[in-house]
């Protein structure tokens, strides 16, 4: 019979190592003995460390640490299927099975007859660790006769001597300073099967200078224990580990030890979630749902155990919820085995799945993350994986993408502005600068458009083209378009009063199409301009071609609304969206704005193109034209942007553009600015 320490069968010992087993002489050390309630005396020693060659007759004291006196503990009972101790106070010690308490009837030849005949196997050992007599059950468990484990060194019997730990409290039990051992161990035996038990070591009365081991049989126990955790860490559809299994490994895996040892010290992951998956599980039903996730997972495992075979190292594959998998790449190599990995699995999902006669087809968008272990975390790793997955859904499905920190970065300063951007309106962080809007005859300012800035602590100042999108996405365009129509229309009356002699020049300020919906603009845009005292003709709003076109309802009766109030009304970037010119004649739009797209094809000087030696498109200038000639016919005026060289303000100026705005008059500017122009012009 041998004996090994704990192994990874059950529940709490799955992710230990396992201590490999070792098979134990069983020819008796000594001559036996009878055990006649006398001091026991020997002349062999089994208190040996565990480390120690064959055992010969060296003296406890050889190998014993400095001695302490341990006193009792008080262990929980929950640690009985780990290696180690669990230490009973003396009033937990049972009375001692072959000496009868004071007073009692009984005689030890009844105490002996009764431990000979227990079921639990029990042996009574002496100070110096040799069995000194052992009943029937125990013979029968080691597969042995109980005479010939008489003389026997205990520990070796049911493997007490190698760990550190077990061993120790061993001894001091054996020297009476310790009240109790109990320790879970797997012994093997000699016809070759393995089982479990739970060996405890507890002290008869001093008298006997003796102790007793008794040894129950846990096997089944631990049998059910590990069954449990196979079902708590397995998912029941796919039979793949799970996301506790999963995280339980990964951690594992990112643990310093796991990573100094050996291998590449690096790790990869693949997040993978179906495309579509949702629309079979509401069209087919969930049964038929949970066969192609199976599937799936059949497909998966065949992937990782491909890549097994290749590299020496499988994959974990689980399923960590839904239609979401993941395939854990432990010491990768780098980028390009992930690589692989995931171009695998994408061409695996591409055959169609028969499930039972139903044929079906399902694509996967993957996340693709790899990095040193050093210095990661499970929760950085997920978060940068699901990350990767957004932008493999975001470009278009059906396809790997690899984490960029980059993009992550961006995405990252995206998020820190969305969440403080309804705050920053409130600490004033907002601020608005000017472009004049010329005229192409002479040069005049006519107007201003106003340009909103955000002054940001941590990232300095941020274009419209950082902030506004996120605002129109989380409603607070409502409250900084109110903010920018207040200001900007303040602005320009004060510079009406600062200037009475110059000729008044509206103010254009852009307008969500979100805030004609979520508020109401009409009363909004008639009390700013009661408050501040502008002029309703000072004020033009722009608003861009897509918002414009094919405005029904509350849009189209705000924009009528505001255009009887005698407000101008813009399209921002025409010629861009979707131009219904019929539509255009019913709209109450005063000022077209062509966008900079078709203003660049006049930026060359003369016929022989720019000093790039491009040429000049003729289109651009035959559709402009067309344009600017239609607008005219409407009784519309017409605004060119990204006005940048002398010669597109000659070639707009010569086909009837009425005012442009671009660097070659002005870029944005401060209010403070726009005053000394006026101041010049007056």
């Amino acid at each position: 019979m041998s004996g090994t320490s704990e192994g990874p069968t059950p529940a709490a010992d799955l992710i230990r190592s396992a201590v490999t087993e070792r098979h134990i002489d069983t020819s008796p050390r000594t001559s036996p003995r009878t055990y006649a309630g006398a001091p026991p005396s020997a002349s062999v020693s089994a208190v040996s460390p565990p480390d120690a060659s064959p055992r010969t007759g060296a003296s406890p004291s050889t190998y014993a640490p400095a001695e302490t006196h341990l006193g009792t503990l008080d262990i929980p009972e929950s640690t009985l299927d780990t290696p180690g101790f669990v230490p009973d106070t003396p009033e937990a010690v049972p009375d001692a099975a072959l000496v009868p308490s004071a007073g009692a009837p009984a005689s030890p030849d009844a105490f002996r007859a009764a431990f000979a005949a227990a079921p639990l196997p029990m042996a009574v050992v002496d100070r110096e660790g040799l069995v000194v007599i052992a009943n029937e059950s125990l013979g029968a468990l080691l597969g042995t006769g109980p005479g010939a484990l008489v003389g026997r060194i205990a520990a070796d019997l049911v493997d007490l001597a190698s760990e550190a730990r077990t061993w120790h409290a061993y001894r001091e039990v054996l020297r009476g300073r310790q009240a109790r051992l109990r320790c879970a161990r797997r012994l093997k035996h000699p016809d070759g099967h393995s089982l479990w038990v739970q060996v405890t070591v507890a002290p008869l009365p001093a008298q006997e200078e003796a102790v007793l081991v008794s040894i129950a049989d846990i096997s089944a126990r631990r049998e059910l224990q590990a069954r449990l955790r196979h079902l708590q860490m397995h998912d029941p559809v796919t039979r793949l580990p799970n996301r506790t299994l999963f995280f339980e490994r990964l951690s594992s895996a990112l643990e310093a030890e796991a990573y100094e040892e050996g291998g590449t010290g690096r790790i990869g992951l693949c997040y993978l979630d179906l495309d579509g998956f949702k629309a079979v599980n509401d069209t087919l039903g969930h049964r038929v749902g949970d066969r192609l996730l199976a599937a799936v997972a059949e497909r998966l495992t065949r992937c990782a155990d491909e890549a097994g075979y290749a590299r020496g190292a499988t994959p974990l594959v689980a399923r960590l919820g839904g239609d979401e998998f993941a395939l854990l790449v432990e010491d990768s190599t780098g980028t390009d085995q992930l690589a692989e990995l995931a171009e695998s699995v994408l061409k695996s999902l591409q055959t169609p799945f028969d499930l039972s006669g139903q044929r079906l087809s399902v694509s996967a968008s993957i996340g693709v993350v790899e990095r040193r272990a050093a210095g990661t975390s499970a929760t950085h790793l997920m978060q940068a994986a699901d990350t990767t997955l957004y932008w493999a859904k975001a470009d278009g499905k059906g396809r790997w993408t690899l984490f960029d920190p980059e993009r992550n970065a961006h995405r990252m300063t995206r998020q820190a502005l969305s969440s403080t951007l309804r705050a920053a309106i409130e600490r004033n962080e907002f601020a608005l600068e000017y472009q004049p809007l010329v005229g192409m005859e002479d040069g005049g300012v006519r107007g201003v458009e106003a340009l909103v800035r955000w002054n940001h602590p941590q990232f300095g100042t941020l274009t419209p083209n950082r902030f506004i999108g996120l605002a129109e996405e989380d409603g607070s365009i409502v409250q900084l378009g109110r903010w920018v129509l207040a200001t900007a229309c303040r602005q320009a009356r004060r510079w009406q009063l600062d200037h009475p002699d110059a000729v008044p020049i509206f103010v254009s300020v852009n307008v969500a199409v979100r805030q004609v919906w979520d508020s109401d603009l009409v009363a909004d845009v008639a009390e700013i301009l009661t408050e501040t005292g502008l002029a309703p003709r000072l004020l033009q709003l722009e608003l861009t071609e897509s918002a414009v076109m094919g405005s029904a309802g509350r849009p189209l009766q705000a924009l009528q609304a505001l255009s009887d109030m005698g407000v101008r009304i813009a399209i921002d970037d025409f010629g861009t969206g979707y131009s219904n010119l019929a539509y255009l004649s019913r709209l109450p739009v005063s000022v077209l704005k062509l966008d900079g797209s078709f203003v660049r094809g006049f930026q060359y000087e003369g016929p022989d193109g720019g000093a790039d030696g491009a040429h000049p498109n003729p289109a651009d200038e035959v559709i402009v034209e067309a344009l600017i000639q239609l607008a005219h016919r409407l009784g519309l005026t017409v605004t060119a942007e990204c006005v940048e060289t002398a010669s597109q303000a000659t070639r707009l100026r010569g086909i009837g553009c009425d005012t442009g705005q671009g660097w070659l008059y002005s870029r944005p500017v401060a209010p403070d600015r726009i005053s000394a122009l006026l101041t010049a012009k007056s």
